[in-house]
């Protein structure tokens, strides 16, 4: 397994896009949260990817030259039309006007809609953070997991990201997480490699317990907590759906499908000046050192380091280097 520095993880991936039909500065868009992920140990939402994205490029369940229009709805509220492109070039677009109306009323939300799966939430927060804000990010996808007790799938693993400013430009706090015991990518990456799940991951399609990843995948996820876990997918699907126009997640086709509709899925967040509270930093301050003061203990996402270089299957190394010599003619 070789070690790939993450700008040759981020100038392959780019390239990989451009070659099959994504506009250059989309491309690096997308490209940019690849390497992220990758630099962080998020390998679900790194170039695991890759190929299901050029595959849709070629498809057209995702548009590489779509142009991103931004409105403002009302006065807190910014909406990203991604028109069925990427999430990454959307949220770009539109994070600079979400982050001034945030300034001026000290709150303010950040809607992108017809836009394609963004993988990893928490890539978007923490943006929102490193400029000083506080933000709560929401996403759905396609559906995977049942009621607590049911067997139907009703909503996806729909993530939940929170990412808290230092007020130094760093991150005090951000955890990026599937309201599912587990994301959808470790079953399906347990599947390739023919290895079984952990117990409490899924059900089969009889609503059973299984430790099989291709019985996962033809049955449902288990939400986190049960009734909990269930509680935190379905709040992050009505603000989601009904804030953004995107699809339920009931109507959406598996992400990774190289065929099909476009995704029209929503990102929605929220995004708080500190400024606005009454002694934000203060209480961050002593809530962080209450949290450090037992050994081994920290805020989530507190010691994050980025890798400047990060191990890659031979296999999927050579997948995108070969993705990035395949030229798609239109």
């Amino acid at each position: 397994m070789p070690n790939i520095s993450v700008n040759e993880i981020y100038d392959i991936s780019r390239t990989a896009l451009v070659h099959h039909g994504a506009l250059d500065w989309v491309a690096g868009e997308v490209a940019s949260a690849i390497a992220a992920s990758e630099s962080v140990g998020n390998k679900i939402c790194g170039l695991y990817y890759l190929e299901s994205y050029c595959e849709q490029l070629i498809s057209g369940r995702v548009d590489g030259k779509a142009a991103p229009e931004i409105q403002l709805m009302r006065t807190g509220s910014v909406y990203v039309n991604a028109k069925d492109g990427f999430a990454q070039p959307a949220f770009t677009k539109g994070l600079p006007e979400a982050l001034k109306v945030a300034q001026e009323n000290g709150i303010a939300s950040l809607s992108v809609g017809r836009a394609h799966t963004c993988t990893s939430l928490g890539y978007f927060t923490k943006k929102i953070a490193e400029a000083g804000f506080l933000a709560l990010g929401l996403t759905n996808a396609s559906p995977i997991v049942a009621p607590p007790g049911g067997k139907s799938r009703i909503i996806g693993t729909n993530p939940i990201a929170f990412s808290v400013p230092d007020g130094s430009g760093g991150i005090a706090m951000q955890f990026d997480q599937s309201t599912t015991t587990v994301a959808l990518g470790k079953i399906t990456m347990a599947k390739a490699a023919g290895k079984s799940i952990p117990e409490g991951w899924a059900l089969d399609k009889d609503g059973k317990s299984t430790t099989n990843p291709e019985e996962a995948l033809l049955g449902t996820l288990v939400s986190s907590g049960g009734y909990k876990g269930w509680g935190f997918g379905l709040m992050a699907e009505i603000l989601v759906a009904g804030m953004t126009g995107g699809r339920i997640s009931k109507n959406v086709a598996p992400l990774k499908a190289k065929e099909g509709e476009p995704h029209n899925l929503g990102q929605f967040y929220i995004i708080i000046d500190p400024a606005s509270g009454a002694s934000f930093y203060n209480r961050l301050e002593e809530l962080t050192a209450i949290v450090a003061s037992e050994e081994g203990t920290r805020m989530p996402g507190q010691y994050t380091v980025a890798q400047v270089e990060v191990a890659v299957p031979d296999d999927l190394w050579d997948l995108a280097v070969s993705l990035s010599k395949a030229k798609f003619s239109e």
